[in-house]
């Protein structure tokens, strides 16, 4: 088990210390990243829509390779999909669930091997509350505090009106932390909460770009700029919006190995993520 080591204020994040009610002590397990990275808290509904699953996995791959740490909250739903997406684009992240630290209490139970994961590739937990600390109603607003003052900026990929979520997004704003929503269609309850937001200067966050002008970075030439070839720009053409794989094969007109081939190099490459039997485009 990771030794949980006790932070006082003057070793706290920066932006942490700034906020009006900042904690007065930090337990953590793992390493913080170095004090130059921008970390992006990302935020959303526990009950997800696939939409808000595949936009999360999109937005955070798109971030792999800069000085981006990605913030959550352990939780079920979309908070889990943003630690496994950082996870696996090689990008560190932070967890702060709504519990203490040690392996008895950790919650969600069925996030252990996530907190787990989170440690070995050397991202950390991070809490406000004693390691034996069980979860109670309260605790979870009461740690939404840290990752929005934690954090450079917060993106809220999906949230009802009634939504948890709003609560990091409402301190967001209060902190001067920039706020990004992820677009829905407006008969999308999903969506209903972040387009509040919208009305008071949220800024959409329609690819990894927008995230980045956000966390003031400067976008770098990536193997996903490169020039593709024409087979791999015919691919990338008919992924207008997540495709079925058969259905893409057939609008490729080529052999069906040629065509396995091509989409297994492109998914090595990062162009092009599938999931549930679907391809999308990566980037």
């Amino acid at each position: 088990m990771t030794e949980i080591a006790k932070l006082g204020p003057s070793q706290f994040p920066a932006l942490l210390r700034e906020i009006p009610d900042p904690p007065e002590t930090l337990y953590l397990r793992g390493t913080l990243p170095p004090p130059e990275t921008k970390l992006l808290a990302v935020v959303g509904s526990r009950r997800m829509s696939r939409y808000g699953k595949d936009a999360c996995e999109h937005l955070i791959s798109g971030l792999a390779g800069y000085p981006i740490a990605i913030v959550s909250g352990l939780a079920l739903g979309i908070d889990g999909v943003a630690h496994e997406a950082a996870l696996d684009a090689g990008i560190v992240t932070i967890a702060i669930p709504g519990s203490g630290l040690s392996e008895e209490v950790l919650y969600p139970r069925t996030h252990v091997r996530l907190a787990h994961r989170i440690l070995e590739n050397g991202g950390a937990l991070l809490s406000e509350f004693e390691p034996d600390w069980k979860p109670r109603p309260e605790s979870f607003p009461q740690r939404n505090r840290i990752m929005a003052g934690i954090s450079h900026a917060v993106l809220i990929i999906e949230a009802g009106l009634q939504s948890g979520t709003l609560i990091t997004a409402r301190l967001a704003t209060e902190y001067n932390r920039e706020l990004l929503i992820v677009p829905h269609s407006i008969f999308a309850e999903g969506g209903a909460g972040g387009h509040v937001f919208a009305k008071i200067g949220a800024a959409p966050a329609r690819g990894p770009e927008d995230i980045l002008e956000a966390l003031e970075i400067e976008k770098t030439e990536t193997a996903r700029d490169m020039a593709l070839t024409d087979e791999e720009q015919k691919v990338i053409d008919i992924l207008s919006e997540p495709t079925p794989r058969d259905e893409l094969i057939r609008a490729l007109e080529m052999p069906i190995s040629a065509a396995n081939v091509l989409l297994a190099s492109m998914e090595l490459r990062g162009l092009i993520a599938e999931s549930m039997g679907e391809v999308r485009k990566n980037f």
